[in-house]
């Protein structure tokens, strides 16, 4: 267990059960003589604690596992936050699908960790994409995402018109609510939803899912993970478009600004445990049928 010694642990805010569950993994890294440092937000929510305190980038520097307790959304969040320490991410999952959060409080938590602490389990590379808004040619935000960078109409109840480019070469221009670019990660998230395919998480690949397109021939592309995706925002527009990321960051757009999305340089290491199958987990969260002959 020499290889896990300062664990770092973020929570999900608002929730008893994820405070109840914090609290169990307190008492079983106190039983293993290891060092825990709470997030700052959810240690206000915990009286008592009695551990080090610090934000994502002390964890980040310190920790040599960094757990997440809540939902995919709070390790979304954690994830944009922690990638660029190269720190190792678990989750536990407390939210409802739990595609990332994979290990259960209620099925054998602390025996999993167990597992995982001795170096038995399967680690994981998944890339995060930056987006950089451009206005003027100057630079005036940049976000990331581990999921998706979603180009929409925010409030308004209207289509949006932008042009597409791949690796700088011309697409289309395109009438539709709006654009999904999506990781393999994102692939079963709101891309699913839009009509995307579900991509394996190892693949090196970008999908660019239409939102409701005015055309019947717009459809989803696979483009190599590499490639820089350049979105501009037409002058026709008379609203104002948002770029969210991960639906959790957003920034309102002009016409005219031009949004360029590639890959991060730094990966996301994601852990799980042995036993872990991308395919049983989407039979599990997504409904998928087990048995012949059932309808």
């Amino acid at each position: 267990m020499d290889q896990f010694r300062n664990i770092g642990i973020i929570g999900r805010i608002g929730s008893a059960k994820v405070v109840e569950t914090i609290r169990r993994l307190m008492k079983f890294f106190d039983d293993q003589a290891m060092n825990v440092i709470l997030e700052d937000r959810i240690a206000e929510v915990i009286p008592g604690h009695n551990r080090q305190v610090g934000r994502s980038q002390l964890l980040g520097e310190m920790c040599d596992l960094v757990i997440v307790v809540g939902g995919d959304g709070s390790l979304l969040g954690g994830a944009r936050k922690l990638a660029k320490y190269g720190v190792p991410v678990l989750g536990i999952n407390r939210g409802k699908l739990g595609f990332l959060t994979d290990i259960s409080p209620d099925e054998h938590m602390e025996e999993k960790i167990t597992e995982v602490l001795e170096g038995r389990y399967i680690t994981e590379s998944r890339f995060l994409l930056d987006a950089q808004v451009r206005r003027g040619g100057q630079p005036v935000a940049t976000l990331s995402s581990l999921n998706d960078v979603v180009l929409h109409p925010g409030k308004a109840t209207t289509m949006i018109e932008f042009d597409l480019y791949i690796e700088g070469k011309f697409v289309y221009v395109q009438k539709s609510d709006g654009l999904i670019v999506s990781t393999p990660t994102g692939s079963t998230a709101y891309s699913l939803s839009g009509g995307g395919p579900i991509m394996h998480p190892k693949l090196d690949a970008i999908v660019l899912v239409p939102m409701f397109p005015h055309t019947l021939s717009s459809r989803p592309i696979v483009v190599d993970g590499n490639s820089e995706i350049k979105l501009i925002v037409s002058e026709n527009n008379k609203t104002y478009p948002h770029i969210s990321c991960d639906g959790q960051e957003s920034f309102t757009l002009a016409p005219g600004d031009t949004i360029y999305i590639h890959k991060k340089p730094q990966k996301l290491k994601l852990i799980h445990p042995l036993d872990h199958d991308f395919y049983q987990t989407c039979r599990d969260k997504l409904g998928w049928q087990t048995q012949r002959g059932l309808q």
